[in-house]
């Protein structure tokens, strides 16, 4: 599994302290530390900054990347601070993340992204909202996503999709349709783009203990449908043991036999049964419990594991 790691993000307020007091040591603290926890790229989420971004976006770059060497996402929604950004990197080829299927993007973004030599994530998402159902989503990436790609000169693993998870809290029936989006996105080429998602989305607006649960087992699930890139918190131990786990095929404990049975029997279009948990494990009962409201089939509420 690739992790970008999520960490340095607008939303944060120690960064967003950290940003209004150029606190060069902080950002390089985090960079490294998501490294050493297996980040292969680190995402930089520096929101608009509307009225800094020519100092702000060029100046966390450079810091950045005095201290890593892997590939820098600059994600944003102001084209003019990546543009700053790409000016200054000089290690790894950068990520933009991200376009969208809407208009002014799908022009501008595309072209940014060959002129810089960068991979770009492109979101299933147009002017009107995200699609429900997978297939529409996969839609939008056949018919806008990758004909811009190809029609600016891309080579189709440089364009990553993004399917887009959505929380399980208020949008729940929509979860089991990015799983599904991503089983399909794997045959949208030859050879077909790269597909990412934003994992930690999913738990959202979920209280803080439930987040990592839902986050591990929505994991094993997407990588059943044949997810190998995400945003992520490498930080996150026992998520990147469940990786870890699922990538060796390690069943030398009942709980992660139980990920590998999730994890084939999403490859194989099939559902965990009740038979394959022993419901003598508190653990492996909350990994059930956590499968049933990821498929939309037991409505979600903070109180799903007592129940």
């Amino acid at each position: 599994m690739y992790i970008i790691g999520e960490n340095i993000h607008i939303i944060s307020p120690k960064v967003k302290k950290a940003l209004k007091e150029k606190d060069a040591e902080f950002f390089k603290t985090l960079a490294i530390k998501q490294v050493e926890h297996g980040a292969q790229a680190v995402d930089l989420n520096l929101g608009r900054q509307k009225h800094t971004w020519e100092e702000i976006f060029p100046w966390v770059t450079k810091t950045v990347q005095e201290v890593v060497d892997v590939p820098l996402v600059i994600d944003s929604t102001n084209i003019q601070g990546i543009e700053a950004a790409l000016k200054v990197i000089t290690k790894a080829r950068p990520i933009i993340n991200s376009t969208s299927c809407e208009a002014g993007r799908l022009e501008k973004m595309p072209l940014l992204a060959k002129k810089y030599n960068a991979k770009l994530v492109a979101l299933t998402l147009e002017k009107k909202g995200i699609p429900v159902e997978s297939d529409a989503r996969v839609g939008l990436a056949l018919e806008y996503l990758i004909p811009r790609a190809i029609e600016v000169g891309m080579d189709l693993p440089d364009l990553i999709i993004d399917p887009l998870v959505l929380t399980v809290s208020g949008t729940q029936e929509f979860v089991p349709e990015c799983i599904e989006a991503v089983r399909t996105l794997k045959f949208a080429g030859d050879p077909p783009p790269s597909i990412s998602v934003g994992l930690s989305n999913v738990s959202n607006s979920v209280p803080e203990p439930k987040r990592p649960l839902l986050n591990r087992v929505y994991c094993a699930m997407l990588m059943g449908a044949g997810l190998e890139m995400m945003i992520a918190d490498p930080l996150d131990e026992k998520q990147n043991e469940v990786i870890r786990i699922i990538e060796e095929r390690d069943d030398s404990t009942a709980v992660g036999s139980l990920y590998i049975k999730l994890y084939d029997k999403v490859a194989a279009m099939d559902e965990l049964s009740k038979s394959d948990v022993d419901e003598d494990d508190p653990e492996q009962v909350a990994i059930w419990k956590t499968v049933q409201v990821l498929l939309n089939k037991v409505i979600y509420a903070d109180s799903y594991l007592e129940n």
